[in-house]
């Protein structure tokens, strides 16, 4: 049961129920899989409202082979509120609004089970598609183009490698060895690919450097997406920089990358965690060669953790009823007042905060 049903099966005027983890996931869990649940809770206050006070959050990816959306709960005060569904392909997103002078305060409780998530690269096992399916994740975006500079090097990276799996790899391992962290990036990162390939700054985050796989994996000719998400608990593979150190998940953003590898599926990588192991993992400025390094270089390549789960994989998000132009993507609470939209990199001046619970099940 993802979201959409759910919905349409207990709707409310401000919220929705929970459902029970033990019921839902026994639908889905065979003996060897383990389920961790966790619920977010995102709280927004526009601290100066003016005029029509709007804000829209991104809520959970309902489901996916390594993730379950187990239901919301919202309330807004005096305002408006609705969750807005959209197709497979777009992300829901919870919208609220206020008139002038009412209090513009939003709470979203949402319920998520994740379970680790790996592919066997070691035989191909999954039948072929019909490519037309996987269009959508060969397209350019605003920012993720696949022509000029970003065509041309696909182009020299992939040379001489032969299949979907050889491509990819070689252009996970070019990420890996060209690029870098910059703790000074605003948030994750914006994406502008073509920005960092021609003026050769190969450095940013997670939106920045993922967003580099997924352009130049598709300009090879092989369907990428990114997934933006949260960072929901610390890291069980003993990676402390690769999870949260306490419950505050308000600065916990996180985008990920999944490639699509013919006879292999969707295939997670996260070329961006490599380098933020070799940034931040105490003491911090670790070599190519350190041990911990070579580890998550090796698993990132075809496994994610899930301490962290998706909000969409959406570029270019319009949000239904903004004056803002698109989103380059929809990862943090966006809002927007009678003076324009919110800085919504700084949760302090906003205000939200995020805070996460994993929930016995």
């Amino acid at each position: 049961m993802d979201r959409r049903d759910f919905l349409s099966r207990a709707g409310a005027a401000t919220g929705l129920a929970f459902l029970d983890p033990s019921t839902l996931l026994a639908q889905t869990s065979t003996a060897t899989d383990r389920w961790r649940v966790f619920e977010i809770t995102t709280r927004v206050e526009v601290l100066q409202p003016s005029g029509m006070t709007r804000v829209w959050l991104p809520t959970p990816m309902p489901e996916t082979p390594y993730q379950k959306t187990l239901g919301d709960t919202y309330v807004a005060g005096a305002g408006n509120v609705v969750m807005i569904e959209t197709n497979a392909n777009d992300p829901d997103i919870l919208a609220a609004s206020w008139t002038a002078g009412d209090p513009a305060v939003l709470t979203l409780t949402s319920r998520v089970a994740t379970t680790g998530h790996a592919a066997d690269l070691t035989k191909p096992t999954v039948p072929p598609v019909d490519i037309d399916r996987l269009s959508r994740f060969l397209r350019p975006t605003r920012l993720i183009p696949t022509d000029g500079i970003v065509k041309s090097t696909a182009d020299t990276i992939t040379r001489g490698a032969g299949t979907d799996l050889e491509r990819a790899r070689a252009i996970y391992d070019w990420i890996v060895d060209n690029t870098h962290r910059n703790p000074a990036t605003p948030g994750c990162g914006l994406g502008d690919i073509r920005y960092m390939l021609e003026s050769k700054d190969l450095s940013g985050k997670c939106a920045d450097l993922n967003a580099l796989f997924v352009g130049l994996v598709r300009a090879a000719g092989i369907p990428a997406r990114d997934l933006y998400g949260l960072r929901v608990a610390k890291s069980k593979a003993g990676v402390r920089s690769l999870g949260l150190s306490t419950d505050d998940a308000t600065r916990a953003q996180h985008c990920r990358a999944e490639v699509y590898l013919t006879g292999y599926g969707w295939v997670p990588v996260d070329p961006a965690d490599v380098a933020k192991v070799m940034l931040e993992e105490p003491p911090g400025h670790l070599a190519p060669d350190d041990e911990r390094v070579l580890s998550a270089r090796a698993r990132l390549f075809g496994s994610w953790e899930m301490n962290w789960f998706a909000y969409n994989f959406a570029n270019d998000v319009a949000l239904p009823g903004s004056s803002s132009k698109p989103l380059p993507f929809f990862m943090y609470p966006h809002a927007e007042t009678a003076n324009g939209p919110i800085d919504s990199l700084s949760p302090d001046a906003f205000k939200y905060q995020i805070s996460v619970t994993e929930v016995a099940r």
